[in-house]
């Protein structure tokens, strides 16, 4: 199969630069940081949960000591997903509005809260191999390709020799990228995520699609990915 024309967007930096101006002018709630659909939130987690678990099940699975919330924005998935199962977790996010809606929201366990990385993940990369977990979900298509290559072995830099990176993310249903230029994303095909993780030396591990969301949605799937050199 051919790989997906590329669709072109605009330079990198304005890319990046419209894309946080769009969640300036967000409201910092679970229906802001779901685009209005703010009453999936517990499917989704649902849909999270089941998937997370099955990682565990691994004939090497992760440990449950650090995860890392990239795009955490408010912290919904680490209140309600990543704190279930972890003793410890991190989080990225690059508007300082949203991290400290985050940090209310997150008071009451904040012993279990490490640190708070205020920086875009073009930007980001972990300083150690610490994490068991690195979750990234609804966000990587604010990424450029080549950015979100070196997204990827960045985090395969941060995972411990049994960590996972779980990657959450609409599909598009067509072989094309589809551009948002409202909030400054693409949304990609299944062919072209795919690509995006071999070019970063990641190996598949499991694979799933979100059931339950309502007609009219994205697909989405969810992708377990380890480095190459761990198998």
């Amino acid at each position: 199969m051919q790989e997906p024309r590329h669709v072109a967007i605009m330079c990198q930096g304005e890319f990046y630069s419209e894309a946080a101006k769009y969640w300036d002018r967000i409201p910092p709630t679970v229906d802001g940081m779901l685009g209005g659909f703010g009453f999936i939130s517990k499917t989704d987690i649902k849909g999270s949960i089941f998937f997370l678990k099955s990682l565990f099940e691994l004939e090497n699975p992760p440990s449950k000591l650090f995860a890392l919330d990239c795009g955490a924005g408010i912290g919904r998935i680490t209140k309600n997903l990543l704190l279930k199962f972890f003793k410890h977790v991190d989080l990225v996010e690059q508007n300082p509005k949203f991290l400290e809606v985050a940090k209310i929201s997150l008071e009451n366990c904040s012993s279990r809260i490490g640190q708070y990385y205020p920086i875009g993940l073009q930007n980001f990369c972990p300083t150690t191999s610490k994490y068991d977990l690195i979750w990234c979900q609804w966000v990587l298509g604010h990424l450029k390709d080549d950015d979100l290559i070196e997204f990827f072995r960045n985090c395969s830099l941060g995972l411990k020799d049994n960590g996972v990176l779980v990657v959450k993310e609409n599909i598009t249903t067509s072989n094309n990228i589809e551009i948002d230029k409202e909030d400054s994303s693409m949304t990609r095909p299944l062919i072209n995520l795919r690509s995006l993780f071999e070019k970063a030396d990641l190996i598949c591990i499991k694979e799933q699609q979100q059931t339950k969301f309502p007609r009219g949605l994205y697909p989405v799937y969810m992708f377990a990915l380890r480095p190459k050199r761990n198998q």
